[in-house]
């Protein structure tokens, strides 16, 4: 395997309600490497938008460890992490999370912006650009269709060039052909940055186009061979 980025070491999640304690990860165990693509792949309810979660370290694992770039993510408090997020990790969702109130350029430029980048206007220009979308730069998001939507969040997670990107769900909300661009565009983009590309999907044709597939099933991890 190339250098290793992200290293999750016997991860357990479990939460109270009112029936007790439920377990939702159970002694969870891998490792990616650098330029990757693995698909978290699972029934609804197996636990897969959690693993991601505790990945990306917005939400905390019950016990275990999560290596991302060689930082525990669990060793600092979430100020910490919301730095290693903002310097390392890309999202996608599926619902977009465009902000209704900021153009699609400056969508784009925000992540750039909160990290102090004096480029952020050129280069926000440049990634949409790359996504077909020059000529969109100044339409709101309640404008634009949910294919472009989804290219405006990817041109978004791609455009500070991040070690990886974790993508949930990505053409959950697009019908099938939207959803076969978007995805075309996702892995040329993950390719030309040579970013490592974590994706939760319940779509077995787009998994099948990822190195490694990683199954869940009540919360214990396998990889599909």
């Amino acid at each position: 395997m190339s250098e290793i980025i992200l290293s999750v070491r016997k991860l357990h999640k479990s939460v109270v309600d009112s029936t007790g304690e439920l377990g939702i990860l159970h002694g969870v165990d891998f490792e990616v490497g650098a330029r990757q693509s693995v698909a978290i792949v699972g029934a609804s309810g197996s636990g897969k938008s959690t693993l991601l979660s505790i990945i990306a370290g917005l939400d905390t694992p019950s016990s275990g460890t999560v290596t991302l770039g060689g930082q525990d993510l669990f060793a600092i408090d979430e100020d910490a992490r919301a730095v290693v997020r903002a310097e390392k990790v890309g999202f996608v969702f599926q619902s977009f999370q465009l902000l209704g109130n900021l153009t699609a350029l400056e969508n784009v430029m925000l992540p750039l912006e909160l990290t102090g980048r004096s480029d952020a206007r050129a280069r926000a220009h440049e990634m949409l650009t790359r996504v077909g979308l020059a000529s969109r730069a100044n339409a709101y998001p309640k404008v634009l269709s949910g294919g472009e939507q989804q290219r405006v969040a990817l041109a978004r997670a791609f455009v500070v060039e991040p070690a990886l990107l974790l993508a949930d769900e990505p053409t959950g909300s697009l019908d099938f052909a939207t959803g076969a661009k978007v995805m075309d565009l996702m892995f040329e983009l993950n390719q030309e940055q040579g970013t490592t590309l974590i994706l939760v999907t319940h779509d077995r044709q787009i998994a099948q186009r990822c190195e490694r597939r990683l199954l869940v099933n009540a919360g214990h991890v396998h990889e599909e061979q």
